[in-house]
């Protein structure tokens, strides 16, 4: 009888980490309240900070004035990291200025930027419980 009982609770708590959880992303530093703010989150190294063309991303397009706050639900546990872009002309895509961004963007975890975006290990973080938060400020090359 012990026995039984001991496994049910294993199982439970094996299917309670196995959940999907809720990832929010707080954005913050928008320069101005124009067009969209462009919300990709993956799982996938390759792909990032380009993800639009990974097929198991999660993506949103959010107007700016409602950007504050953007939530993504039924993410299974395991590595992601977030790229945004402030679209401010609506053309969905990054505009550059030879090879400087035009518009905003921002990484999950903040990493500082050298040259070019960041590597996927320095945006990555956990999803390892039901609800998780990465806040992210936008940056502004020009």
């Amino acid at each position: 009888m012990a026995s039984a009982i001991g496994a049910a609770a294993l199982t439970s708590a094996a299917e309670a980490t196995a959940s999907p959880a809720t990832l929010e992303v707080s954005i913050y530093g928008l320069r101005s309240m124009k067009g969209n703010v462009l919300v990709c989150v993956t799982a996938n190294p390759r792909f990032f900070p380009d993800c639009g063309k990974d097929p198991k991303s999660f993506r949103a397009t959010v107007p700016a004035r409602d950007s504050a706050q953007v939530s993504f639900r039924g993410i299974t546990q395991g590595t992601y990291a977030v790229a945004l872009v402030h679209d401010e002309n609506g053309n969905s895509k990054m505009d550059m200025a030879i090879f400087v961004p035009k518009e905003g963007f921002g990484f999950s975890r903040n990493p500082a930027i050298v040259t070019g975006p960041p590597k996927f290990k320095a945006a990555a973080f956990a999803i390892d419980s039901p609800e998780v938060s990465q806040r992210v400020k936008m940056k502004y090359m020009l």
